[in-house]
């Protein structure tokens, strides 16, 4: 089957020289120069250095109180920080919690854990993807890649656990996970598959099917380096290309699923505008629909805008509307979150 994007075209867009003060800066704090040039171009010398900091900082983690489960959940908090815990609550999200101490037993194994009380995140951004979906009760919904499930079971929250999810992921290991969430949380409304999500929209028809599409696109993880060092020299410009073009065929896929009128959000744990700026950019460019980036008015002003250029490249000027989380300003992991609608 014949790419809808090339490897050649998409390294050739993407290629970059670093300069001499990022191969400096690239050095000091182990990263591979590419990217770190990336940061000066993006934020600014001095921003760039505070990036490059906040990310030798630990990752603060958080929880989401599970009203599928819990009615209260003052009730829940006071229950934890009786074992020793401390919660800040999250000004964006009213059912999400930074932890800001850490008790006994670990959060992973307390009895309200176990009994579904709480989703446990390595960080924050992630609780945002659903609630820029917003999705409506007795709605249809796709997640692309839905494990382990953090995203999906926030979902059904929202949704009350009415309407209709279709969770697909194509990693054995990872569905183990995102099923064993699903039990513990009691979601009710999802059918899970181990598949490749574009291969299912094509084969099942499932084109214009869904009111709703997330794809949480697997991706190089530059944002998550706060709890994986490795993520700062693990990817060659070359696994970058190879990762885009995966992204632009997924989001693709993702606009062809949705019902003219729906929702795509398109989210990555990514800071590099390759994965996330230029996937949509390009992406909206060959679907042969009409789609636009939409503000969210609720959370515009809470993180920074999307890029409308970088380097040599020019995106659409809509993705001004995109989301950016930057560990040194909003303290959590790199983050991209998109909000699409489809329009024909």
């Amino acid at each position: 089957m014949t790419p809808i994007i090339s490897f050649e075209e998409v390294l050739r867009d993407i290629s970059v020289k670093p300069s001499a003060i990022a191969l400096e800066l690239a050095k000091r704090y182990g990263y591979r120069p590419y990217m770190v040039e990336r940061y000066i171009e993006i934020l600014g010398l001095d921003e760039a250095r505070e990036l490059l900091k906040a990310f030798e900082k630990p990752l603060t983690p958080s929880i989401r109180c599970n009203t599928l489960k819990v009615k209260n959940c003052n009730s829940l908090i006071e229950c934890l920080e009786s074992k020793g815990y401390k919660f800040e609550r999250i000004d964006w999200n009213q059912y999400g919690y930074r932890v800001l101490k850490i008790g006994r037993p670990r959060l992973g194994a307390t009895r309200e854990y176990l009994l579904g009380y709480y989703y446990l995140y390595r960080g924050v951004a992630s609780q945002l993807p659903p609630l820029v979906m917003n999705p409506k009760p007795y709605t249809c919904v796709l997640d692309m890649a839905a494990a382990p499930g953090g995203k999906l079971t926030h979902i059904a929250q929202l949704m009350n656990n009415t309407g209709l999810i279709l969770g697909i992921d194509i990693s054995r290991i990872k569905i183990r996970a995102l099923r064993s969430h699903v039990n513990r949380l009691g979601v009710l409304n999802t059918i899970l598959l181990r598949a490749d999500s574009i291969k299912v929209i094509s084969s099942l028809n499932l084109e214009d099917s869904f009111d709703y599409v997330l794809l949480d696109a697997p991706c190089s993880g530059e944002g998550i380096i706060q709890i994986d060092k490795s993520r700062k020299t693990k990817t060659t410009l070359e696994d970058l290309a190879k990762f885009v073009v995966k992204q632009v065929e997924m989001l693709i896929a993702a606009l062809k699923a949705v019902r003219p009128g729906g929702i795509i959000v398109y989210s990555t744990c990514s800071i590099a505008p390759e994965e996330n700026e230029y996937v949509v950019s390009k992406a909206l460019e060959l679907f042969e629909g009409i789609a636009i980036v939409e503000s969210v008015n609720e959370y515009q002003s809470l993180f920074s805008q999307g890029l409308t250029e970088f380097h040599k490249l020019r995106f659409r000027k809509d993705l001004r509307n995109a989301l950016r989380l930057y560990p040194h300003l909003h303290n959590c992991e790199g983050f991209f979150v998109c909000r699409i609608r489809r329009k024909s």
